[in-house]
């Protein structure tokens, strides 16, 4: 159990665009100047338009000022959960104006990394012991070892059980959902109920199926990378096995058991620290790779669209 209050609808309702429609509005008012600008216009209208996303994930302009419906909405969450977090001490109290409760960016940033980390299955006295280490000043290292301590086991999701009725109607497509069993990420026992092996896959398909892609379109990507993080794991644990290898000898006795166990917590800790360094690596390939894509599609826009200036 996460201790997660309860869970609002997956994505508030899609919103007039405001600082995203600006800089669109801009391309397509002014092709023309847009061309003599060239690639440095197009790579800056880019820039702008993904910091608005991050910024304003559902178009949503941000006024700086919010009251807690509004709150809720830009977060993803609950009026009740932001209650909750305030109650339990994981939310600061809003300004007062009159009778007025307003929240801030400060607020709504600290309510997305609450959301996320009830998301991923911590209670709400883990997530105040992280942010209260957090804000203690601590680096990220300690707070990455506190994480480690809270979440004490080395897998780094647990399958889950359920029915196969269950199991068929979280993929909610049966022809997927027999492609999932053949690749063992879902698996049929004996007693016949399903075990989802990779429940946190499963639910980055689901999230990313609302935005139109194809279960059988997310299963192929998967099928396709998954060989190439294998290669990746395997050149960075090699690194650690050398290590251990040197320490650890065939025909030579063990090392005492406090030596064997700083070898097996630097394992654990080579582990944390290779995700955060091929995560970070990925980000920053994915954000270039998607950047260039659009800066291609909004060229051939401008190069092909009507001059709409007098």
């Amino acid at each position: 159990m996460s201790g997660r209050p309860d869970t609002p609808p997956r994505r508030p309702p899609r919103q007039q665009a405001g600082a995203i429609s600006t800089i669109l509005n801009g391309l397509r008012r002014a092709p023309r100047r847009v061309r003599r600008g060239s690639r440095d216009v197009i790579e800056t209208a880019v820039s702008q338009l993904f910091d608005a996303a991050v910024r304003h994930p559902h178009g949503v302009a941000s006024s700086g000022e919010y009251r807690i419906d509004d709150l809720a909405r830009l977060a993803g969450t609950t009026t009740r959960n932001i209650r909750v977090y305030r109650d339990r001490g994981l939310l600061h109290p809003p300004l007062r104006v009159g009778r007025l409760a307003l929240f801030n960016d400060t607020h709504l940033t600290r309510l997305r990394l609450i959301t996320s980390m009830l998301d991923r299955g911590y209670n709400i006295a883990h997530v105040h012991e992280m942010l209260s280490a957090w804000e203690q000043g601590k680096d990220l290292g300690s707070v990455l070892g506190l994480e480690s301590a809270i979440a004490g086991t080395w897998a780094a999701e647990k399958p889950q059980s359920m029915t196969v009725a269950d199991a068929r109607l979280l993929i909610a497509d049966e022809a997927a959902f027999d492609r999932l069993v053949g690749s063992g990420l879902i698996r049929i026992e004996d007693d016949g109920d399903a075990t989802v092996v990779r429940p946190k896959l499963i639910e980055a398909f689901n999230d990313i199926r609302e935005y139109g892609l194809s279960i059988d379109k997310l299963i192929d990507i998967h099928e396709q990378v998954l060989p190439l993080i294998d290669q990746i794991s395997s050149i960075l644990v090699q690194a650690g096995a050398e290590h251990v290898q040197d320490r650890i000898k065939p025909g030579v006795s063990l090392p005492d058991d406090t030596e064997v166990a700083e070898l097996i917590t630097m394992l654990v800790r080579f582990r944390t620290q290779a995700v955060a360094s091929v995560t970070a690596t990925l980000a920053s390939s994915i954000e270039t790779t998607i950047e260039e894509l659009v800066s291609r599609i909004l060229a051939d826009y401008v190069e092909k669209a009507p001059d709409a200036e007098g």
